[in-house]
């Protein structure tokens, strides 16, 4: 028969011992028969705080984690600083199967859009890198240009070199990847032709 501690009630079951701690002593429980009062209620006695605490402490982490790992490491605008860390300028040709593409009209102008890389003025065809890090790839992007070490893709269009194709992707005469990192005064090149 258990006793309470806190009057010397005697209860035929641990239930009744428990619900006489609820009722009679609520205000006096230590935290154990708290926990244990808890208990018949379906509380299962956890103290929520710290649990809520370590939630968004493991949450926080793996944002910081994902920052610094996932968005950081290597992805189109991974190391690319923020706009307005740098401002570059630079030249482009595009020709795709005939095509030269005129980057001074209106249609390629979207700096609010693309504060990174863009062209500006009325009839400059100019490019503007306006962030450290920039890529030959994030800038093509922008354009509407997917870029691979074999392949251009245009308007839903895949042209890969040696598949009836020939790629040349340049900048300043040398041949580069898509993480190249755009300098001032370069001149991109990009060409593709039916072989």
């Amino acid at each position: 028969m258990p006793e309470c501690d806190y009057c010397g009630a005697s209860h035929d079951t641990e239930e009744a011992h428990l619900e006489h701690l609820k009722s009679a002593h609520a205000d006096e429980l230590g935290p154990i028969d708290k926990r244990r009062v808890g208990d018949i209620d379906g509380d299962d006695g956890l103290p929520t705080g710290p649990i809520a605490l370590g939630v968004v402490l493991l949450a926080s982490l793996g944002i910081v984690g994902y920052v610094v790992f996932v968005a950081g490491s290597g992805s189109a605008a991974g190391d690319i600083g923020p706009a307005g860390s740098a401002h570059h300028h630079g030249t482009i040709n595009v020709t795709i199967t005939g095509e030269t593409f005129d980057f001074s009209q209106a249609r390629w102008k979207q700096p609010q859009e693309y504060p990174r890389f863009h062209f500006e003025g009325r009839s400059d065809d100019r490019w503007h890198a306006h962030a450290t890090g920039m890529t030959l790839e994030y800038g093509m992007n922008t354009l509407g240009f997917e870029i691979t070490d074999n392949s251009v893709t245009y308007d839903g269009t895949e042209y890969v070199d040696g598949e009836g194709y020939e790629v040349v992707v340049e900048v300043s005469g040398e041949d580069v990847s898509p993480d190249y990192v755009l300098q001032e005064g370069d001149h991109i090149r990009i060409v593709v032709s039916e072989a």
